[in-house]
């Protein structure tokens, strides 16, 4: 079920209202364009119509005024309002789901923060950095920048930045499931709230605490927290906020059973997003709803829930939403037992949430598909899904976090009991003094005997925990194995060769063979040191494996500086000719943009031709050790050929595979003629490029 969790508070206090606040867009406008006002006055005005007015509901909007606010600035010469500006742009591109502009807005951002020494803006950009990188599931580097961010924060002074950074480290922690550490950090956000007065912080820190105590399934602690939210966001007339708090408590009834209570919530939270047209809110609650009608079994109202939700979503961009709304409906008709649409759904959601790198999406997506190839009986994909599960919850370290929580209940229980036993032998000693003064020698070997018992009982528990111990050793080295094992073989050979012992080659009738190999190697070589050459290889065959999970393209090897992939095995599909195209499409678009980014640096970069062939190959593993994944045949050769009688920044390909794709719409060829092949002669040869 997707949350709405007001879990970050972006804006500057200095130059920005309160985001909760209404605001008069034709008064404000008239101010930025009055020409006889102060040109800070006029940029103020902008910064509150960006912000404001657009930026949560209408985000492509915020980020129009937004750059008029920016022209300006930079006209004036005017970097800290230059700085606001860029940030209030990241923000309209993550509110979007587009993280990777958003990072280069926010980086823009930074860089003018630190030229200007703006510690407060520093602080909140860095912040904005670690919202992110959260998201897309990078905990470590999230961590890092709020920290980073709550260290500037401190030396400026800025105590709401500070509680807004304390929140948003509550929030990382919550998602990793370190409730503890959330909860401590939320609380320390809300102690600076109410010291400052800051009403509207003080609300968005009790709802933070109340989704705590939601996940924990604590219903009752999670309600009188939103109640305490939703209490101070009507005294201060912050509908978003208490559009907030009715959903996340529509939440709690639904999770609860209390349907009709929970319908009446989403309905009066829904009423409020409509009436301030906030986007993004009208998505979630739709969304939650869809999942209420779901869990009652009324699939039609559910659906049209979902698709109502995932249109407004596609209108602001949110790829964040529209993956979560894709995923739900997938669940829906798998529901439903319609289970080829489900796992159609579920693999639009996990192709969205590779896009933006947001690892608990596609970690839901898998699971979804999983479950839809269980249900028809698939077992081959139903495993490949399955091993993708188990790296995906490898990254998100749930396991760990679990383990860690446990324990710290553990020791907290452990402790609990050991301060009850002693504050009743206390007790009982005081009461019974004069007896046991009688009794001394009785008394005495009763004490031996109970060390005794005691000593053997430590042992004991010792010998546990260390068989508790090696066992969690074993399993953690035992899925070590396993996903080294599914780096080197795709997943359903590695099925096999565990099964079997060995895996049989296998003959494929269509299968689409990609090379890739660099101009100008040798010369940059020459320019890099050998640790810096390496590094660079490794950035772009880094870049070109996430490519090819995106497409489901199996990576077969690298050879010095080329990169060989094969699409259509080792399960074929019929999307493979297609697939591999677009991977060898998106593979130059990198290698582009690499250049330009490194040309601005003035370090030399790589160009690349990439060439693709079509045909039959056999595959299987190559020899018993350091044994690897192979195929072989007249079309690999043939692939080899395309590569080097292609041109640089183009994608060259055979005409058995311009046959297979030329009727698609979504590409434009360049017939080459006939063009001599080593060993080859002549054959014909196409560049394809999507439309």
């Amino acid at each position: 079920m997707k949350k709405r969790v007001l879990a970050f508070i972006i804006y500057n206090s200095s130059f920005l209202t309160c985001a909760a606040q209404e605001v008069n867009i034709d008064s404000l406008k008239t101010v930025w364009n009055d020409q006889t006002q102060a040109d800070t006055t006029r940029l103020k005005a902008m910064g509150i119509i960006a912000w404001d007015g657009y930026l949560f509901s209408q985000p492509d909007s915020a980020f129009y005024f937004a750059q008029m606010q920016y022209d300006l600035a930079e006209k004036n010469g005017m970097k800290k309002e230059m700085g606001y500006a860029l940030n209030i742009q990241g923000i309209s591109f993550y509110e979007r789901g587009d993280y990777s502009r958003a990072l280069d807005y926010y980086q823009r951002s930074l860089k003018i923060e630190e030229e200007i020494g703006d510690k407060n803006g520093i602080a909140n950009v860095l912040n904005n950095m670690g919202v992110i990188y959260a998201d897309q599931g990078d905990y470590p580097k999230a961590l890092d920048n709020y920290q980073r961010s709550l260290k500037i924060g401190n030396e400026a002074g800025e105590k709401k930045g500070i509680a807004n950074t304390l929140n948003n480290m509550g929030k990382l922690y919550k998602d990793q499931g370190d409730y503890p550490q959330a909860l401590d950090h939320y609380q320390k956000s809300l102690k600076i709230r109410e010291e400052i007065g800051d009403k509207y912080g003080i609300a968005n820190a009790l709802n933070n605490i109340g989704v705590i105590y939601a996940d924990q399934s604590d219903h009752s602690k999670a309600l009188d927290y939103y109640q305490r939210s939703l209490k101070i966001e009507e005294e201060i007339g912050n509908k978003y906020g208490i559009a907030n708090a009715l959903n996340n408590m529509g939440v709690i009834y639904a999770d609860q059973g209390n349907y009709s209570k929970a319908l009446d919530h989403y309905q009066r939270s829904l009423k409020i997003e409509e009436e301030i047209g906030d986007k993004n809110g009208i998505a979630n609650t739709l969304n939650n709803m869809g999942k209420l009608y779901a869990d009652q079994g009324d699939y039609l109202k559910a659906l049209d829930h979902y698709q109502r939700s995932i249109k407004i979503e596609e209108e602001m961009g949110d790829k964040n939403g529209i993956a979560a709304s894709l995923n739900n409906i997938g669940g829906l008709y798998q529901d439903q037992g319609d289970y080829q649409k489900s796992i159609n759904e579920c693999s639009k959601g996990l192709l969205l949430a590779q896009e933006i790198g947001a690892v608990l999406l596609q970690r839901d997506a898998c699971q979804c598909i999983y479950d839809a190839y269980k249900s028809i009986g698939n077992g081959n994909k139903a495993l490949e899904y399955h091993e993708k599960m188990l790296v995906l919850d490898d990254s998100l370290n749930s396991e760990e976090t679990n383990k860690q929580l446990q324990q710290m209940e553990f020791a907290k229980q452990v402790l609990a009991d050991s301060l009850a036993t002693a504050e009743e032998t206390r007790l009982v000693a005081e009461a019974h003094q004069e007896e046991m003064r009688a009794e001394e020698k009785t008394r005495n070997l009763a004490l031996g005997g109970g060390l005794v018992l005691l000593i053997l009982a430590g042992g004991l528990y010792g010998r546990v925990r260390h068989i508790r111990k090696s066992k969690a050793v074993l399993q953690v080295e035992k899925d070590r194995s396993e996903n080294l094992l599914l780096n080197i073989l795709p997943a359903d050979i590695a099925a096999e060769l565990k099964e079997k012992g060995r895996a049989d080659a296998r003959d494929f009738d269509l299968v689409s063979i990609l090379f890739t190999d660099f101009k100008g190697f040798t010369a940059a070589s020459e320019k890099l040191s050998a640790q810096e050459l390496v590094a660079e290889i490794n950035t772009c065959f880094e870049a070109f494996d996430g490519i090819m999970g995106k497409y489901n393209i199996e990576k077969i090897k690298t050879i010095g500086d080329a990169y060989m992939a094969a699409g259509g095995l080792p399960i074929p599909a019929d999307d493979s000719v297609k697939n591999t195209a677009l991977a060898a499409l998106e593979m130059q678009a990198f290698i582009s943009e690499r250049k330009v980014e490194m040309d601005a640096k003035g370090l030399p970069a790589f160009e690349m031709r990439v060439g693709i062939h079509t045909g039959p190959v056999v595959a299987g593993i190559v020899g018993v050790k350091k044994f690897a994944y192979d195929i072989w045949g007249d079309t690999v050769n043939t692939a080899s050929r395309m590569e080097s009688s292609g041109g640089v920044g183009e994608v060259n390909i055979s005409q058995a595979t311009y046959e297979l794709l030329k009727s698609d719409p979504d590409f434009a060829f360049e017939s080459r003629g006939k063009i001599e092949a080593k060993g080859k002669g002549e054959m014909e040869m196409y560049f394809v490029e999507r439309i």
